[in-house]
């Protein structure tokens, strides 16, 4: 089992995204992702939501939200993935933008973001990121190919 981050960093109608075209032997090699990646020992969502965005991109963030938890079965090696996903503001500036070795870091406008080459599942839950409630959902794929999601719904609790 393989527990993972994966964060949207937004500010001004845009969301951050790497287009992974650098590294050899990616399973995400020509897809657009949000930031993130697998936890360190030890860490909370949190904090591996945080240092992930840094280390991938040279950004510090605020106002870190939950947004959701996403279940993927045998997503890779036979082994599931479990994926913590947020929404973040940056606070500082693109200059601060750092050159990935995963692929090429870019603003994209948020209304165009489905016009990306997401993985298929993604096109189904970005839009949830806005809609105010938390969600837990589940992807099937098998070589690559959505065949099947669920998704529950749970209300935000203000307190």
């Amino acid at each position: 089992m393989k527990l993972a981050t994966l964060c949207y960093v937004r500010r001004d109608g845009k969301t951050l995204m790497i287009h992974r075209n650098k590294k050899a032997n990616d399973m995400h090699r020509g897809k657009w992702n949000g930031l993130g990646g697998k936890f360190a020992p030890g860490e909370t969502p949190e904090e591996c939501a945080v240092r992930e965005i840094y280390e991938e991109s040279g950004l510090q963030v605020r106002d870190l939200k939950l947004r959701g938890v996403l279940t993927f079965p045998a997503f890779a090696n036979d082994e599931d993935w479990y994926a913590f996903v947020f929404t973040a503001t940056p606070m500082g500036k693109d200059a601060d933008l750092l050159a990935s070795p995963e692929g090429d870091l870019q603003w994209v406008e948020d209304r165009r973001l489905l016009e990306l080459n997401l993985w298929e599942g993604d096109r189904i839950f970005i839009p949830w990121l806005e809609q105010g409630r938390f969600f837990s959902a589940k992807f099937v794929y098998r070589d690559g190919v959505l065949v099947d999601y669920g998704v529950n719904f749970y209300p935000l609790v203000s307190g």
